[in-house]
C-alpha cells in the first residue's frame, strides 16, 4: 500500500508539471510571470492585502500556471479578487472572464463594479450568467479555468452540477487545466455540510470533476491545516481553516 501511494504521488507530480506547460498559451516557451511581485503591486488595495494573508495567493496563482496570452474563465468571482489576480497573470494579451450568476448580491456586484475601473482589470470580462452555463456563446479554448472557495456554494444553491461540470469541461481545450480550491470538511460529511459549515469533501468533489471526465494531475499543500477539527464554520474558525488545492486537467 505504501509503495501504491509513493507511485500515486509521483504520477501526480510528473502530470502536474506537465499540466503547467500545457495549460499554456504558446506552449512552454511562454515565460510565467514573477507572482510575487504582482502580488506585491503597490496598486493594489489594502483589503486585499488582508485577504492574502489566508490565501497565499502568490502560491495560488503561481499553481494555476498562469501566463501572458491566456485565456482564463474565473468561476464564482464574486467581488473579484482573484479576477484581478489573473489578470495581472495573464497580461499582456490574455483574458479572464469573471463569472457570477445574474442573482448575485448588490453589494458584491458593488465591489466588482469598483475594482473594474482599475487598470489592472482592462484584460477582464465581466459575464453575468448561471453557473451551468458561465460562458457567452462562441467562448471556448479556454487555458484554464479557475474555482475558488465557491464550488461548495453550488451544493445548496441547487447548481445542476453534473451539467455546471460538462460545461467546464467542454469550455477547455485539450490539455488545458481547472484548479479548485475549497473548504475541506470531515471524512464522511461529503456535501452535506455545505451551508451550515460552508466545507465540502475533497473526496466528493474530486469524484464529481472526474465524472465529467476531468483528470487529477497535481495537489498542493500549501492551504492545509492538520490541526483543523473541520467541524465548524469556515466563518468561525477556531483555528485556520483546513483547505484542499487541486488541479484537473482535460485529457489531450
Amino acid at each position: 500500500m505504501a509503495y501504491r501511494g509513493v507511485q500515486r504521488l509521483a504520477l501526480i507530480t510528473v502530470l502536474g508539471l506537465a499540466a503547467l506547460c500545457a495549460g499554456c498559451a504558446g506552449g512552454p516557451g511562454v515565460p510565467a510571470p514573477d507572482y510575487a511581485a504582482l502580488v506585491a503591486a503597490a496598486d493594489r488595495s489594502e483589503t486585499d492585502r488582508i485577504i492574502d494573508q489566508r490565501r497565499k495567493p502568490d502560491q495560488l496563482i503561481a499553481f494555476t500556471g498562469a501566463r501572458p496570452g491566456m485565456k482564463v474563465l474565473d468561476m464564482g468571482a464574486s467581488g473579484g479578487y482573484s479576477t484581478e489576480l489573473l489578470a495581472r497573470a495573464v497580461a499582456p494579451g490574455g483574458t479572464v472572464y469573471a463569472q457570477n450568476p445574474p442573482d448575485l448580491f448588490p453589494r458584491i456586484r458593488e465591489t466588482y463594479e469598483k475594482r473594474a475601473q482599475g487598470a489592472a482589470m482592462k484584460n477582464a470580462v465581466r459575464v453575468e450568467r448561471p453557473f451551468e452555463d458561465p460562458l457567452p456563446p462562441g467562448v471556448g479554448g479556454l487555458d484554464l479555468i479557475t474555482f475558488f472557495f465557491f464550488y461548495h456554494d453550488t451544493v445548496h444553491l441547487g447548481v445542476d452540477r453534473p451539467r455546471m461540470n460538462r460545461r467546464l469541461f467542454e469550455a477547455l481545450k485539450p490539455g488545458g487545466v481547472l484548479v479548485l480550491a475549497d473548504h475541506s470538511a470531515r471524512a464522511g460529511d461529503g456535501i452535506a455540510v455545505t451551508k451550515t459549515l460552508h466545507r465540502i469533501e475533497e473526496s466528493a468533489v474530486r469524484r464529481e470533476l472526474e465524472a465529467a471526465g476531468f483528470r487529477l494531475v497535481a495537489e498542493t499543500g500549501f492551504l492545509r491545516n492538520p490541526g483543523d477539527p473541520r467541524d465548524a464554520s469556515v466563518f468561525k474558525p477556531k483555528v485556520p481553516n483546513d483547505e484542499f488545492v487541486l488541479k484537473f486537467m482535460k485529457p489531450e
